[in-house]
């Protein structure tokens, strides 16, 4: 068990706190290097989708879980993301261009709509948020000039420094991991800033930062478009990986899953961005498992245990009906995101500090360590 002294400023701010984090993040990033070389195309087509929904939720969490701004609208920036790329790859704009162009032009957005929901607050940002989707995917589908509409786009293959890099090749995995771990490692960096402090006062209490001279507007729309400037980078990953965009991909329902990244995996934690996001992406195979192998697998039990033929037939049709029920997927969602509201609010990488204190204060660790307190200030009543 190793207690951490902080005694300066310098200790504070430290990237790495101690020697374990660059033992252990060393080899995290080695496991990631060999992972496209030993493990199958479809394990490292789903990393690749891990990284490019941790990049959003990143870019969510800025917004969300450092400055307590609500949104619902992530899938409109990662849509303006992806159709940049597919609008400028038609002029033979070079990758770096306009994936650079990309993320400024969502960030220049995201800033517009960070201006009119500086008077919103709570419910209200959530709806102005969802307007601002729906706006944004009906552009898409009338625009055609632009967008060629319903029909979609077709994205071309990534050249980078003079070589194709296929959606499938392991130099596709290796972009889109570098860029998640430059977007944490910023991240990071922009948390232990001055700008980043502002953030975390503005989410803690606005009438505290005023009265500390924080510009709470100003840092509101920084907030909203540094967060749209990371989604809309992500979005030309996502555009790559498909190689195929149309507005149907990008609605509220692609919005409401970021949203899930960030709170089953802990909101005040970029750990917690990753951690949603690889629970994020193993919950399509999660459900093709219910729907093909769970009815053969209860049926096969119910055998064991001496049931008939024809009960078991009904009973691998009945389960069969309900794994492939629509709306299950929804559902699961919903049930999931009320259990950890319930019992786990830190999200996934809050479970995982408990875990590790449990370990380090044994057979010392109470219980009630992370108990919430319900001390409030003056100042929180008038928040």
């Amino acid at each position: 068990m190793r207690f951490l002294f902080k005694t300066d400023y310098e200790d504070d701010i430290r990237l790495f706190p101690h020697s374990g984090y660059l033992v252990t993040y060393g080899t995290l990033l080695a496991l990631l290097a060999v992972a496209p070389f030993v493990l199958s195309s479809y394990i490292v087509s789903q990393l690749v989708f891990v990284c490019i929904y941790a990049i959003v939720g990143v870019g969510l969490m800025i917004l969300t879980g450092f400055t307590g701004q609500a949104s619902l609208g992530h899938a409109a920036f990662l849509a303006i993301g992806a159709y940049t790329a597919a609008f400028l790859q038609q002029y033979n704009v070079p990758f770096p261009v306009y994936f650079l162009a990309a993320g400024l032009l969502t960030g220049v957005v995201g800033a517009l709509v960070g201006f009119p929901a500086l008077r919103l607050q709570g419910i209200y940002l959530v709806i102005a948020t969802i307007s601002f989707a729906f706006i944004v995917e009906e552009i898409l589908a009338r625009w055609e000039s632009v967008t060629h509409g319903n029909e979609g786009m077709r994205i071309k293959t990534m050249q980078l420094l003079g070589t194709a890099v296929s959606r499938d090749s392991p130099g596709f995995y290796f972009v889109c991991l570098g860029f998640l771990i430059l977007t944490i490692l910023g991240t990071l960096n922009l948390l232990r800033s001055p700008t980043g402090r502002a953030f975390v006062a503005i989410r803690d209490s606005e009438t505290a930062a005023r009265s500390m001279g924080i510009n709470v507007s100003l840092y509101k729309v920084k907030s909203f478009a540094i967060s749209a400037a990371i989604t809309g980078f992500a979005g030309v990953l996502f555009a790559h990986k498909l190689s195929f965009i149309s507005p149907e991909m990008f609605t509220l329902q692609l919005s409401i899953e970021f949203i899930i990244v960030i709170l089953i995996g802990g909101t005040f934690s970029l750990h917690g961005a990753v951690l949603g996001a690889i629970f994020l992406v193993m919950i399509d195979p999660f459900l093709t498992y219910l729907k093909d192998d769970l009815p053969g697998i209860i049926a096969g039990v119910a055998a064991t245990f001496g049931a008939g033929k024809d009960a078991v037939a009904n009973i691998r049709d009945n389960v069969a009906a309900i794994a492939s029920a629509n709306g299950l997927k929804g559902a699961i969602y919903g049930l999931i995101i009320v259990l950890f509201v319930l019992f786990e609010p830190l999200g996934l990488y809050g479970r995982w500090l408990k875990i590790k204190l449990f370990f380090q204060l044994f057979p010392l660790y109470k219980r009630a360590t992370f108990k919430r307190q319900k001390i409030y200030v003056k100042s929180e009543r008038n928040r």
